[in-house]
């Protein structure tokens, strides 16, 4: 089967929340998703899965919508940063020298490196198992995506991961029977290119 783990849009910036801090997309996020859905919209997907989080969510709803698929919530691909009260996208983090940029461990509600590794790669494998022979999307988060394309490369990493991953970028997977587990591609963002829009901390999107 193929596998396509897709990273979320651009997400508004929140800090100092009363609990999880669970931002919905930008305008400039909404219009990456749709044009996301539109580079999709031709392919067979039997299946979109998204994680909890509003970022993913919304994400989600314009390539469900494309192919008349409902995306399914799967609690564990929500990202490792999932209880802290702040969420500043990365890009702004080295933007402005924020020490977190350097050292993610500076957040608060982090979960442990190898609980959310255990809970990433086994969730995943579910939705690998649950459709042999046809092609499932899982709308996610970067240290989600690090994490199960290092498992494949039998690779050991900390969030958040070992690359970045941009604004709804596609990492494709093949996943077959016998267990074994190819990349095909990474960092897919075809369709953001020439559109103006941000893409993060390599932004393809404004290649001229």
């Amino acid at each position: 089967m193929e596998l396509l783990l897709i990273r979320h849009a651009l997400p508004e910036r929140v800090e100092g929340s009363s609990g999880p801090a669970d931002p919905g997309l930008t305008d400039a996020g909404r219009r990456q998703a749709e044009l996301l859905a539109e580079y999709l919209a031709s392919e067979r997907i039997d299946a979109v899965y998204t994680s909890p989080m509003r970022r993913a969510v919304e994400t989600a709803a314009p390539l469900g919508a494309r192919l008349d698929v409902a995306p399914t919530i799967v609690e564990e691909v929500a990202e490792y940063d999932r209880h802290s009260t702040d969420y500043v996208p990365i890009e702004e983090l080295k933007a402005e020298g924020d020490p977190r940029f350097h050292d993610p461990g500076l957040l608060a509600g982090l979960d442990p490196p190898h609980v959310f590794a255990e809970r990433v790669v086994g969730a995943i494998e579910r939705v690998v198992a649950d459709h042999p022979g046809g092609t499932a999307a899982v709308v996610c988060h970067g240290g989600v995506i690090n994490v199960y394309l290092a498992s494949v490369l039998g690779l050991t990493v900390e969030p958040p991961g070992f690359f970045y991953p941009n604004y709804t970028s596609i990492h494709r997977v093949a996943a077959a029977r016998s267990g074994e587990r190819s990349i095909l591609a990474i960092n897919e963002t075809s369709h953001l290119r020439h559109t103006g829009l941000p893409a993060g901390l390599f932004d393809t999107a404004r290649a001229r």
